[in-house]
């Protein structure tokens, strides 16, 4: 009899991955289901595996291992950790609003915002953000130039009024010899309210590992300080991705990023899993 893995599918503005509780069942061998199941034709379909477990350590609660579509381990992800808090509460693994989760990029602390006992939004405490200057390596190519913030995970922001230029650009620079580890690439636009606090801002984003993905949780978060760093926007921003829209603040008295969305279940399941059952 053939051996199954129960799972979650969960998204964030469409940003969706398969949630399995390690607490309960092991996942020996994450990268290959994590590339056998994302497959939208003759798997589950997602943009990555999240794996949910005890933190080791007394500074955080639950731990997260994330898997791109592609099999890479991936340091954070904004949108899966929202689901992640989302999980926990409402089924009933804790009780608590506030959760420390320790990712490979630090410990993330995600408020909940609990309506009638349901989740309605997170809140994720993102950290503080790393900017190094990568702006020249485009050369002569005919782009904007971008500015690289680092939310963990590394992203590129590049400005332009061609958003919809992600999938053959985002494609070559994400492997671009300047980021000898890849790097998530974000194409924005100012949609209005600029320099202001009430700043909207269209992005897509081409995230390492995964393509073109319907949000992305870091990415927003590196496109809001992006913005604030060239002047294009102040401390807040609402950041509108294919799939839905994350408010972002890069507040001054302690450098931190929040970002604030919804989270949402999709659907409860089992899968075949022996070909990744196995250690290797």
């Amino acid at each position: 009899m053939a051996q199954k893995i129960r799972f979650t599918k969960m998204h964030g503005c469409g940003n969706d991955y398969i949630y399995v509780n390690t607490m309960e069942q092991k996942v020996p061998n994450p990268q290959q289901a994590a590339i056998e199941w994302s497959d939208r034709h003759k798997g589950i379909g997602s943009d990555g595996l999240v794996l949910i477990g005890k933190s080791p350590v007394p500074e955080a609660d639950y731990t997260m291992h994330i898997y791109n579509a592609d099999g890479s381990e991936a340091m954070m992800c904004g949108n899966a950790s929202r689901c992640i808090g989302k999980y926990l509460y409402e089924r009933g693994l804790t009780t608590k609003t506030k959760i420390r989760l320790l990712t490979l990029s630090g410990v993330k602390t995600l408020q909940l915002d609990i309506i009638n006992n349901k989740v309605e939004s997170v809140t994720v405490d993102m950290g503080k953000p790393v900017l190094e200057d990568e702006s020249q390596f485009l050369g002569n190519r005919v782009l904007d130039k971008g500015t690289f913030v680092s939310m963990g995970n590394p992203h590129y922001v590049i400005f332009t009024e061609d958003v919809d230029q992600v999938g053959e650009t985002g494609r070559a620079l994400e492997r671009h010899p300047a980021f000898p580890q890849r790097c998530n690439i974000e194409f924005a636009r100012i949609v209005s309210g600029e320099t202001a606090d009430n700043t909207t801002i269209r992005t897509r984003v081409w995230e390492r590992g995964s393509g073109i993905t319907e949000a992305c949780g870091t990415g927003a978060c590196a496109t809001a300080v992006a913005a604030a760093l060239t002047g294009k926007a102040g401390r807040k921003s609402d950041i509108v991705m294919d799939g839905g829209t994350l408010s972002i603040e890069w507040r001054e008295s302690d450098n931190h990023v929040y970002m604030t969305g919804p989270a949402e279940f999709v659907f409860d399941g089992e899968i075949e899993a022996d070909s990744v059952l196995n250690e290797k």
